[in-house]
């Protein structure tokens, strides 16, 4: 009696295991819906008032057993003073052309003014037909929708935030950089990311949305005055004291005594503008005190990314 109830034990416990096994596998082929990945090369585009450009969103969609027919491109419109957001509409479709399996199919979307207004209402009102008329940190939201070939319909999670902003806001590449921590030259250009995002806050404060430095989760701010020198604000606009990796942040001009490693003259905490091509410059020498260690000094040369 005893060998049958082990026997009968392990048969239990062995029909259990397989039930789990296989609700598992309905879980994760049964229902599941492949295909329509994108990867966006825009996510973030700084729309400049007054200049009447164009600008241009991309990415490529990756083409497996199911394929990808086309993108829906879905545009809205937000209000950074009220917070409200318009109704959303269909902007464009993008055919996306059939190829093999492992390969890439690329999409492009442009639009100016005028396009991105089309057709938006914001509390029962349409978009002014000036882009003067709006206020820095307004922005639009680009999101792709992809029709697969087996007729599955997958809304991506990534968008295109479109910011209105100043000349200097957009996306930034890193061409010289150096860290010291303690005095002593730590990380260089290849430890900086491949891409600072900067956004306008009002017509001279700019926000840093990530990196400090060569440092992730930080978010901090900084000034442009009209003789294009950079300078730091003690306060972000809510209030709060700035800082750095969580420290008290330092400047060649709040505290010079520890800024001794990197460029305090003339030649730092300025911008070199591109006029022809766009492809400003930020130099700039900042950084924290750690109590009771002692200073992280950065040098950083960013130039903006121009599509």
């Amino acid at each position: 009696m005893k060998n049958l109830k082990i026997f009968l034990t392990l048969i239990l416990a062995l029909s259990f295991v397989t039930s789990c096994i296989d609700e598992d596998n309905d879980e994760l082929t049964g229902n599941a819906i492949t295909g329509g990945l994108l990867t966006l090369n825009n996510t973030a585009i700084g729309y400049v008032v007054g200049n009447g450009s164009t600008y241009t969103a991309t990415g490529s969609v990756y083409q497996g057993s199911v394929q990808t027919d086309k993108v829906e491109v879905y545009k809205s419109f937000t209000s950074s003073s009220t917070g409200e957001t318009s109704n959303e509409v269909l902007y464009e479709t993008l055919p996306i052309a059939q190829s093999g399996i492992g390969t890439s199919g690329v999409f492009s979307t442009s639009f100016n003014y005028e396009d991105l207004i089309s057709g938006l209402v914001l509390d029962g009102n349409p978009l002014p037909p000036s882009d003067g008329d709006l206020s820095i940190g307004d922005f639009w939201t680009l999101r792709y929708v992809s029709t697969l070939s087996d007729g599955n319909v997958v809304m991506n999670s990534g968008v295109t935030k479109v910011s209105v902003g100043t000349r200097f806001a957009g996306i930034y590449r890193t061409i010289d950089a150096e860290y010291y921590r303690i005095g002593v030259l730590t990380y260089t250009t290849a430890d900086w990311p491949a891409e600072t995002v900067i956004e306008s806050v009002d017509a001279t404060t700019y926000r840093v949305v990530e990196y400090f430095g060569a440092f992730n989760g930080n978010e901090w701010y900084f000034q442009i005055d009209a003789n294009d020198n950079i300078t730091y604000p003690d306060e972000t606009p809510d209030g709060d004291a700035q800082t750095g990796n969580g420290q008290p942040l330092i400047t060649c001009v709040s505290d010079p005594n520890n800024m001794t490693n990197v460029p305090c003259g003339p030649t730092a905490n300025i911008v070199i503008r591109d006029d022809v091509n766009g492809a400003d410059q930020l130099v700039m020498s900042f950084g924290y005190l750690t109590a009771g260690s002692g200073p992280r000094e950065f040098y950083q040369v960013l130039e903006k990314i121009v599509d």
